[in-house]
């Protein structure tokens, strides 16, 4: 019997006359669409391979030193991990392509910081919300004129098309707020964020977290007041694909729950609401001026250890600002302010010495690197620094104080929490190594992140390759 049939006796036994029709519509509706649901998810696992379609800027994909990265790739990695299968990876050539092209040859998922909205939710279905975010007014900070939404009357704000601030500008102008709304075709946000830091433009807006980042880049913008309630990033699927999208949806809440995803948003946002206008500005000045005098010894020292150069880099400005002869009250001296026994360890003569110095500080991090093998990249790392500047007795101080509060102890950020508490007499009298000015080798880890993304940034290349 055919399913026309079926459906047809299923109306003549069940139904009056009159509701046959609209039963053998919705029975046959119910059973398409359940044949189509899982069109894309079926595909994914027979190929073996998903393919997330992004976007090739500073917040979705990227390549630094040769290896791809970015926010939404590291997402996209992780999700095809959890699925058991290969990530592939298409760069969508424009905005106004992204969401038509989903589910068609290009690729099952949109995964590129894309904010949901209503017009959005008509072109395909998102999931869940993964990253809150809030549409920021960002005007250059001798900007004082610019306080409330109101004071946008008049102005000309920059913003690309087919964004979410678009959609926010013109609901503003309905409501009767006289602003000019100038648009740009598949320019990125970052580009107008830089053209109202050298006042090319007055104002353009931002999604909170591109706001926070690019602050740090651009230190003379004023992140001023919000345009539109909190909203959320989602990733994007084909109407109709439910079992795909449930898939996504139970990624966010899984990587959520076990820290996955903090571990992710902690590469590329980690400090980015920690801002400190003069430090950046000197440090952008002095990485011009003072830099290229140690750049050459710097480079040499990284790769003989096995180290980026631009984290060594970061590394000595925050201790000596690239001054050769800068001292502390602690009797640490040079570049990299080593103390006596640990540059005697080294080999180092002189500890004023620009070239010494580097080469002894790098070869002590890289000692200090292998001591935390069980630490996984990033936290290795940031443990070898913090204990750069703290030393490995509280180091270890920390870790057994993770241990027994059920933190992992081979996690930095377990070791962010356990710090600072060994200043309180509560904690430092039962550890080894007693009291410990705790919240420095924080500071420290977070400052040397801070001046490491500005000099990364600079290295990242945008190539929209397919893969």
């Amino acid at each position: 019997m055919t399913f026309a049939k079926y459906a047809i006796k299923i109306g003549q036994n069940r139904f009056p006359a009159p509701k046959k029709l609209l039963a053998f519509l919705l029975i046959g509706s119910l059973f398409l669409g359940g044949c189509g649901r899982n069109k894309a998810l079926k595909r994914i696992r027979k190929s073996g391979a998903i393919t997330v379609i992004t976007r090739n800027n500073a917040h979705c994909y990227y390549t630094y030193r040769g290896q791809d990265m970015g926010f939404e790739y590291d997402l996209a990695e992780a999700f095809a991990g959890f699925l058991g299968v290969q990530l592939k990876v298409k760069v969508s050539e424009s905005w106004d392509q992204l969401l038509p092209s989903v589910g068609e040859e290009a690729g099952e998922v949109a995964a590129a910081s894309i904010t949901i909205t209503p017009p959005r939710s008509k072109l395909a279905n998102f999931s869940i919300g993964y990253l809150p975010v809030q549409q920021m007014v960002i005007t250059h900070k001798q900007n004082t004129e610019i306080k409330r939404i109101g004071d946008l009357e008049g102005k000309t704000v920059h913003v690309r098309r087919g964004t979410s601030y678009e959609e926010r500008l013109r609901t503003l102008k309905q409501k009767g707020l006289n602003i000019m709304i100038k648009l740009h075709d598949d320019v990125p946000t970052e580009d107008l964020i830089q053209g109202v830091a050298e006042g090319k433009i007055e104002v353009t807006i931002a999604d909170s977290n591109v706001a926070f980042l690019n602050r740090r880049y651009f230190p003379d913008i004023r992140i001023a007041f919000p345009i539109e309630k909190p909203q959320s990033l989602g990733w994007a699927v084909k109407k109709g694909e439910r079992a795909l999208l449930n898939k996504i949806n139970k990624f966010f809440e899984t990587i959520k729950k076990d820290g996955t995803f903090n571990d992710i948003y902690n590469r590329y946002y980690a400090y980015v609401e920690t801002f400190d206008h003069l430090d950046i500005k000197k440090f952008q000045e002095r990485i011009e001026t003072r830099l290229p005098r140690y750049e050459k010894t710097i480079k040499k020292a990284a790769e003989l250890y096995g180290f980026d150069w631009r984290l060594i880099a970061a590394l000595i400005y925050q201790e000596s600002q690239f001054s050769p002869w800068a001292r502390s009250f602690s009797g640490v001296k040079g570049l990299m302010q080593l103390t006596l026994p640990t540059a005697q360890e080294m080999g180092i003569e002189n500890r004023l010495n620009p070239q010494q110095s580097i080469t002894g500080g790098v070869k002590y991090l890289k000692k200090l690197h292998d001591l935390y093998d069980k630490s996984p990249e990033p936290d290795r790392t940031l443990v070898a620094l913090a204990a750069y500047n703290v030393g490995k007795g509280h180091i270890l101080d920390a870790r057994r104080l993770a241990s027994k509060m059920n933190l992992d102890p081979n996690k930095w950020t377990s070791l962010e929490k356990t710090l600072p508490l060994l200043k309180n007499r509560r904690y430092y009298k039962k550890s080894r190594f007693g009291y410990c000015r705790g919240s420095e080798p924080v500071f420290h880890v977070r400052n040397i992140l801070t001046y490491y993304d500005i000099l990364k940034r600079g290295a990242i290349q945008y190539t929209a390759k397919d893969q």
